[in-house]
């Protein structure tokens, strides 16, 4: 049997930092990546129609239970990064995203991985895929019609 080809869909959206953001030497604390990752997750969802306020509109809600961080090099004071974030399709109940953050010269700063699971508001952890979401994995050309 032939291997399935990984399909994936990306948005690229960019984030100032702060100051506040950064250490005394104005550069960017380690903590505050996964924070534009979660910038990243939340353009990526806004743009393709899978935000976290559409999930609660559903009664899911999607907390991660797996995050992961490369350092490279480092974003300073002022720096427009650019967030790529890439959906990994996957057959089972949970949303993957990978991470690549660049500094105004285009360079990778940071690297990542992110899974999340779909939990109804209830509490209950979700086993199968929610209709909405395979809803919207058709609408998006990740699934055959």
């Amino acid at each position: 049997m032939p291997s399935k080809t990984q399909k994936e869909i990306s948005y690229t959206s960019e984030v100032r930092v702060r100051f506040a953001e950064t250490d005394p030497l104005g550069i960017v604390w380690h903590g505050n990546y996964i924070q534009y990752f979660e910038d990243g997750r939340e353009a990526f969802g806004r743009h393709h129609g899978i935000s976290y306020l559409d999930q609660k509109a559903r009664n899911f809600s999607t907390p991660i239970v797996s995050s992961k961080c490369e350092h490279k090099l480092p974003l300073t004071y002022g720096d427009v990064a650019t967030v790529k974030t890439t959906y990994i399709d996957s057959e089972a109940a949970k949303m993957v995203f990978k991470y690549e953050i660049l500094n105004p010269r285009g360079q990778v700063v940071c690297t990542g991985k992110t899974v999340q699971v779909f939990v109804e508001l209830g509490g209950e952890l979700s086993l199968t895929i929610p209709d909405f979401f395979m809803q919207w994995k058709k609408k998006v050309g990740l699934l055959d019609e």
